[in-house]
């Protein structure tokens, strides 16, 4: 059971690091939506989330002084770079957190104790963590979909599996401006 935990975290892990692949740093930068959210600063976010759920939630501490300097005062902190931090800095300390979780969960069973002060009932196992950190990524992999097809058009789930239907852009513009006419009369 704990593999096929893992099987889908990584499913969405994937999914994220590919929204990001290839982009220039000014799109991985830009604000999107009036709350500012943009694609690199969604990753540095899910790399926080996981250091506190398979980290301190677990009782490990992370070993990289990134984390204990990264948390200033100013509210929403974790949801973009600062110009200090590059793109590659950003994807590579994901990268780095999910080797070292992946690491900490590997020797242990489901029922491992853990705890979450911010939850209503704290006490829970890494099972818990684990569809909660497997649904946590893969909500923000959506807002990745959306925030990626507005920086320049790539869609789908992943390359290889684009789940999308394999049609031309002219059946896109077509389809939108039908639902946009539908909207319209609404």
């Amino acid at each position: 059971m704990k593999e096929t935990l893992l099987m889908y975290l990584r499913e969405q892990r994937n999914a994220v690091l590919w929204k990001v692949d290839g982009l220039p740093e000014r799109e991985l930068r830009m604000p999107r939506t009036p709350t500012g959210t943009n694609l690199l600063g969604v990753v540095k976010h899910l790399a926080g989330v996981e250091v506190e759920y398979f980290g301190a939630c677990l009782g490990r501490e992370w070993p990289d002084p990134w984390w204990d300097d990264a948390t200033p005062d100013e509210p929403n902190a974790d949801m973009w770079a600062t110009a200090d931090e590059t793109p590659e800095q950003i994807i590579q300390r994901y990268r780095g957190v999910i080797a070292w979780a992946d690491e900490g969960i590997a020797g242990l069973e489901l029922d491992a104790p853990a705890r979450v002060p911010w939850w209503r009932e704290p006490e829970t196992t890494l099972h818990r963590l684990l569809v909660h950190m497997t649904a946590e990524t893969a909500r923000h992999a959506g807002h990745l979909d959306i925030l990626r097809e507005q920086a320049d058009g790539q869609r789908g789930l992943l390359t290889q599996i684009p789940n999308l239907p394999d049609v031309d852009e002219d059946w896109w513009r077509a389809y939108v401006e039908r639902l946009r006419a539908v909207a319209e009369r609404s």
